[in-house]
């Protein structure tokens, strides 16, 4: 009967057993020491692979995903703290970063840069003038208190409250009743200056 290849390895190995451990073959005892000894060796690089599989690196993530996480971590979000920033194109509020409609502040300003200012507030929307006299009705005076109540661009965003006086015959100022379709052309005026600006500028 054949032996199988497993006997043959098995004797092999049983020959070297015996042979690394009597004295007449020392050199034997030393053959057998490297070979642990390369055997060893051999398989750290299999231990070190296979520690390295089970804590693996994280992938690195493509640019736009990093930009897209960068993004989400600022304090203040995505936008981040601006004055004037992306939501100043809604409705066409002109871009100025003040807390009314850009175009309706600028058109109230040019529409009455004739009369001396008062006070003007960009935040709270509000501008008023003080007493002025044409030139050519020096015992007539008027005084506007203008208000702009939204950041959109419409006709309800503008309001207007004018004053009229007059000297009587002691020369002193009296308050008249001012005409209403007066007021009315001022809103006017200044909602045809503000969607003249802003046509303006979505032309340039």
């Amino acid at each position: 009967m054949l032996a199988s290849p497993y006997h043959y390895k098995a004797y092999i190995f049983l020959s070297f057993t015996n042979l690394s451990q009597s004295r007449e073959y020392p050199f034997m005892k030393r053959f057998l020491s490297s070979i642990r000894t390369l055997a060893l060796i051999g398989t750290l690089p299999l231990f070190l692979v296979a520690c390295d599989s089970l804590n693996p690196r994280p992938t690195e993530l493509p640019n736009d995903r990093w930009d897209k996480i960068d993004k989400q971590q600022t304090v203040f979000g995505e936008g981040g703290l601006t004055f004037g920033g992306k939501d100043q194109k809604r409705q066409g509020q002109g871009g100025t970063g003040i807390g009314v409609n850009a175009y309706l502040w600028r058109a109230t300003l040019d529409t009455v840069s004739f009369m001396p200012l008062a006070s003007a507030d960009p935040f709270g929307g509000v501008i008023l003038t003080d007493w002025h006299s044409a030139s050519n009705t020096p015992n007539e005076r008027f005084k506007l208190n203008i208000y702009i109540l939204d950041q959109a661009l419409r006709a309800d965003a503008i309001r207007v409250a004018a004053f009229r006086q007059m000297k009587n015959t002691n020369n002193e100022w009296q308050a008249v009743e001012m005409d209403p379709k007066a007021v009315t052309d001022i809103e006017n005026a200044i909602l045809t200056k503000a969607r003249q600006l802003r046509s303006e500028s979505l032309t340039q």
